[in-house]
């Protein structure tokens, strides 16, 4: 099986820099894709950034200039650093990957970790 495991995020500042990290652990043979999708109450999930295996980034317009997706292959591991945060930023943070879990799949299987709050108020 495949775990997806998020730290960070909690209560932050107007203006103020938090780090989400997204740790991938059991039966992955290569990560395609990771990504930070967010839910804000009431509304639709959507995806906020990702980065492929080849270090290819894509951000929402409303972050851009602002968060930063990276990740370490080594450490099966992405990170949203997020700058300047403003208070529409309040959510719950998803990471999601998708996961080739041995070399013989014909395709990614998709992951989805349990979520961290970022709540963004003075």
């Amino acid at each position: 099986q495949v775990q997806l495991v998020e730290s960070g995020g909690g209560l932050v500042q107007p203006g103020g820099s938090t780090r989400l990290s997204c740790a991938a652990s059991g039966s992955i043979f290569r990560i395609n894709v990771m990504a930070w999708y967010r839910q804000a109450s009431g509304k639709e999930r959507e995806l906020v950034a990702l980065i492929t295996d080849g270090g290819t980034t894509t951000y929402a317009d409303s972050v851009k200039g602002r968060f930063t997706i990276s990740r370490d292959n080594a450490k099966n591991t992405a990170y949203l650093q997020m700058n300047s945060v403003k208070p529409e930023d309040t959510a719950v943070y998803y990471c999601n990957a998708k996961i080739f879990r041995s070399w013989q799949a014909p395709r990614p299987t998709e992951y989805w970790g349990q979520g961290t709050q970022v709540t963004v108020s003075s």
